[in-house]
């Protein structure tokens, strides 16, 4: 059993990261999915799909969603689907290098990934003086 990892973001956002991160790795280690948020949806109508987008990449060991902007929309949906019963922890601020740190620590628990995930999004984000 591995932990799910859902990307609930804006339009544009979620598939374009996982696709990359599907690219650079190959095969993703951990059941993975996107679920962009149109602009002018209102989030109350999407969670259903939303929930069923979260049981596809759920195998038992709960689920890390990674949201773009944490109090925008995204970030409604994933909290309302953090209270439907399923193990569900949730980072915001996704980025390349946060996917790809989880990724990359999928042997992990669920209760450690957040942690993980925060650091691949601060170590990712670097300064370049030249």
């Amino acid at each position: 059993m591995s932990v799910g990892v859902l990307l609930i973001t804006h339009e544009g956002i979620g598939h374009s990261l996982v696709a990359v991160a599907a690219r650079l790795l190959q095969k993703l280690p951990l059941p993975c999915e996107a679920f962009e948020v149109p602009f002018d949806a209102d989030p109350a109508a999407l969670l259903p799909q939303a929930s069923a987008a979260l049981r596809r990449v759920d195998q038992g060991a709960g689920v890390l969603i990674l949201t773009d902007l944490y109090g925008a929309s995204p970030s409604n949906v994933a909290a309302r689907l953090s209270r439907l019963g399923t193990p569900v922890r949730r980072v915001s601020a996704v980025s390349l290098p946060m996917l790809m740190r989880v990724m990359n620590y999928a042997e992990l628990e669920l209760d450690e990934l957040p942690a993980v995930a925060a650091a691949g999004s601060r170590n990712g984000a670097i300064t370049d003086d030249i």
